[in-house]
């Protein structure tokens, strides 16, 4: 197998008891939602793709961590990224984006792996593994929401049906310290979950696929400077497309060190009516 050439492009009860470590290398390639004070917000970013046959179990995991928050402590907020460099190979994964190919590739070059592979899952930023593996996520999570983190409040402002879109409104207060002075991005993920597909080919031909917290799209919408206790607001418009279910749209908020893609601070909310 080939080494991929990382870029530098920018961008349930309880756990299963065992772990799911399959993985797949990259084919050709070596109301006011505000996280409760008792439990601290930690991200889980699954890269994903219908086309790798190791997916699923990943999927799945991710489903679970997501409904049955199984981790004391912690408020898992979960985004799927579907790559795009499993398309080539039989199967054009419908959620798929090179934009989540490149996010991954800066992933693999902060940790300095020689591969990039899927299902990967990376918590906070900060560690990532093979995305099925149950006991690693459970442990990646713990540690995470120990981790100082910003207060970030989202509200809906206001709704303008005629142009299906929502204006949120948006404050970040109290930036932690952050590594050797690097700023901060204020990124926004809409994301949906309750997706289903038929896979009629590719390593997964014939299963029947389902995903939750797919990212639709995700966008930097303002940074924060280095101080500590650095503070953001903002009224971004999120412009509902007739493909996606409402219902099952949920709004993502994160902060997110620059350069060392550390998370500071994350927070989940429902646009359902």
């Amino acid at each position: 197998m080939f080494k991929f050439l990382v870029t530098t492009l920018a961008l349930t009860g309880v756990l299963a008891g065992f772990a799911l470590t399959s993985r797949s290398p990259m084919p050709g390639a070596n109301s006011g939602a505000k996280a409760a004070a008792s439990r601290s917000p930690v991200l889980v970013e699954l890269f994903t793709s219908e086309g790798c046959s190791s997916c699923p179990p990943a999927d799945e995991l991710l489903t679970r961590l997501e409904k049955s928050q199984p981790v004391a402590g912690a408020e898992v907020i979960v985004l799927s990224e579907h790559v795009d460099y499993w398309n080539r190979l039989g199967w054009k994964d419908p959620y798929s984006s090179a934009e989540f190919s490149r996010r991954q590739s800066d992933y693999a070059r902060l940790f300095n792996t020689d591969d990039v592979y899927t299902p990967q899952m990376v918590v906070d930023g900060r560690v990532q593994f093979v995305g099925s593996n149950s006991a690693k996520a459970r442990e990646a999570i713990e540690d995470a929401a120990h981790g100082s983190k910003s207060n970030v409040i989202v509200n809906i402002a206001s709704e303008d049906k005629s142009a299906a879109s929502l204006t949120l409104e948006i404050r970040i207060e109290g930036l932690p310290e952050t590594s050797n002075g690097d700023s901060a991005d204020v990124l926004l993920a809409i994301t949906e979950s309750g997706l289903r597909s038929n896979v009629s080919s590719g390593e997964n031909a014939g299963r029947r696929l389902t995903h939750s917290g797919v990212v639709r799209k995700l966008s930097r919408i303002g940074s924060i400077e280095s101080q500590k206790g650095g503070m953001f607001s903002g009224q971004p418009v999120v412009r509902i497309e007739k493909a996606w279910n409402r219902e099952n749209l949920k709004a993502v908020i994160f902060v997110q060190e620059r350069t060392k893609r550390r998370v500071l601070g994350a927070v989940a909310l429902s646009l359902g009516t």
